[in-house]
């Protein structure tokens, strides 16, 4: 775990980040945090008293990094911008895939090596998607869908669109 003291700051006109409430990250903290990373990685800890996870540091191309601090942060550690923070964070691995997913996808090799390419969050896409069936029959088709999909290298949305024609399908 790394603690360190920041300001709250606010991106003025930054495009797509306008107006993103966000804690500088010193490439001296990031790299201690994931040494010699350049890209975006998740850390968990707390801000203030404030459980944090889940969160990715984004990088600014500088070797310094950035935590976005989102509204309902924010509202829990009662702070805006200006404000002092205490984060006390560490790298967490990336996000874990439904085992059975895995387990479906290793037996269509193709459809593995794709999923194994894809970016953690959007591999959290499919596995979300299989982990919110209400029931086991909608999973299964779920999983069917997804090996499929992956074997033709379609991202997730390109997936929910190619099927989303039939109804019978999606649940």
């Amino acid at each position: 775990m790394i603690t360190f003291k920041a300001v709250l700051q606010k991106f003025g006109d930054k495009g797509e980040k306008t107006g993103w409430t966000y804690i500088d990250i010193p490439e001296k903290i990031a790299q201690k945090l994931k040494p010699n990373c350049k890209k975006s990685y998740r850390i968990k800890g707390k801000i203030d008293e404030h459980c944090i996870k889940g969160i990715s540091l984004t990088p600014t191309g500088d070797g310094n990094f950035i935590l976005a601090v989102n509204a309902s942060v924010r509202k829990a550690i009662k702070k805006i911008e200006g404000a002092f923070v205490k984060a006390n964070v560490e790298h967490t691995e990336e996000l874990l895939s439904d085992a059975e997913l895995l387990e479906c996808l290793k037996d269509e090799p193709a459809a593995y090596d794709y999923f194994k390419k894809l970016p953690p969050s959007h591999q959290n896409w499919f596995s979300n998607w299989v982990k919110n069936a209400r029931t086991q029959t909608t999973k299964t088709k779920r999983l069917a869908i997804i090996v499929t999909a992956c074997v033709q290298k379609l991202h997730f949305a390109e997936m929910i669109k190619m099927y989303r024609e039939d109804k019978k399908l999606i649940q």
